[in-house]
C-alpha cells in the first residue's frame, strides 16, 4: 500500500502599504489566485510566476509589484 502526500502552499501578497494584497493558493490544479476581499478567485494558472503577474495584473493600475511570503 502507499500513500500520497499532498503539499498544499500559501503564499500572501503584500502591497505597498504592507496590506495584504491578495493569495496563491498551490494544489494539483495550479496555483489559485485571489484578491483581498474578493467572493472568487481570479483563476488558476500553471506556474508560480504566471499566477504572480496574474495578481499584479489585477491590483490597481500603478501598483507596484507585491512582496510574496509563503505561510
Amino acid at each position: 500500500m502507499s500513500t500520497t502526500e499532498t503539499h498544499h502552499a500559501l503564499w500572501l501578497a503584500y502591497g505597498s502599504g504592507g496590506a495584504v494584497a491578495g493569495t496563491i493558493r498551490k494544489s494539483e490544479e495550479g496555483y489559485t489566485v485571489t484578491m483581498a476581499g474578493a467572493d472568487a478567485s481570479t483563476g488558476t494558472y500553471p506556474t508560480m510566476e504566471v499566477a504572480k503577474s496574474a495578481l499584479h495584473a489585477h491590483m490597481p493600475p500603478g501598483s507596484d509589484w507585491p512582496r510574496f511570503q509563503e505561510h
